[in-house]
């Protein structure tokens, strides 16, 4: 039989990196993973919003690659780190070759789009906009931490794949793109 799910650890606002290093949980590597698993449960908002079981197993994949990313953020020391899942440059060219197939479907973008038009276009929208504020975090504690490079990469791909995403939804629902116009 499993415990409780409650340890009463945190209860003092502490929480253990993997490794056991003891941090606050405002420590800037709890706020990096914390950011990355919010990104990827709102993947999940996508994922069922969507009757295509292609994207579904696309964000799926993703959703899995990401619990790489949390585990490696959630660890500072580099043994333990080398025995966790980690990433590689074919995880980044495998969001390269979604989003040039996207790319090649949709009309040139000449200029700046505002969010909207369609629900799940709108979904991916919020997506990008966590990711990149989780890859912030991470060049932040990049600064102060060694942080794989591949996991920056990732990311910054991560958040050009959601936009194309946005882009390439909306015109499966045969809605256009919202162009933002500077008034006159």
């Amino acid at each position: 039989m499993q415990g409780k799910i409650y340890t009463k650890k945190g209860d003092k606002g502490e929480t253990s990196l993997i490794g056991g290093k003891k941090v606050t949980k405002f420590d800037i590597r709890v706020e990096a993973y914390g950011t990355v698993d919010e990104l990827k449960s709102y993947l999940a908002i996508i994922k069922d919003t969507e009757d295509n079981p292609a994207l579904t197993k696309i964000i799926s994949h993703i959703q899995e690659r990401l619990f790489r990313v949390e585990s490696q953020l959630a660890c500072n020391e580099m043994l333990i780190s080398k025995k966790l899942p980690s990433l590689t440059q074919r995880d980044v060219q495998f969001l390269e070759k979604k989003i040039d197939h996207m790319e090649a479907m949709l009309p040139p973008l000449k200029n700046f789009i505002i969010p909207g038009g369609q629900l799940a276009s709108s979904h991916c929208h919020v997506a990008r906009c966590i990711c990149r504020r989780a890859e912030r975090i991470i060049v932040n504690l990049n600064s102060q931490e060694p942080v794989k490079p591949v996991i920056l990469s990732y990311l910054n791909r991560l958040s050009d794949f959601l936009f194309m995403l946005a882009r390439y939804l909306c015109l499966k629902r045969n809605c256009n793109d919202n162009i933002w116009s500077q008034p006159k």
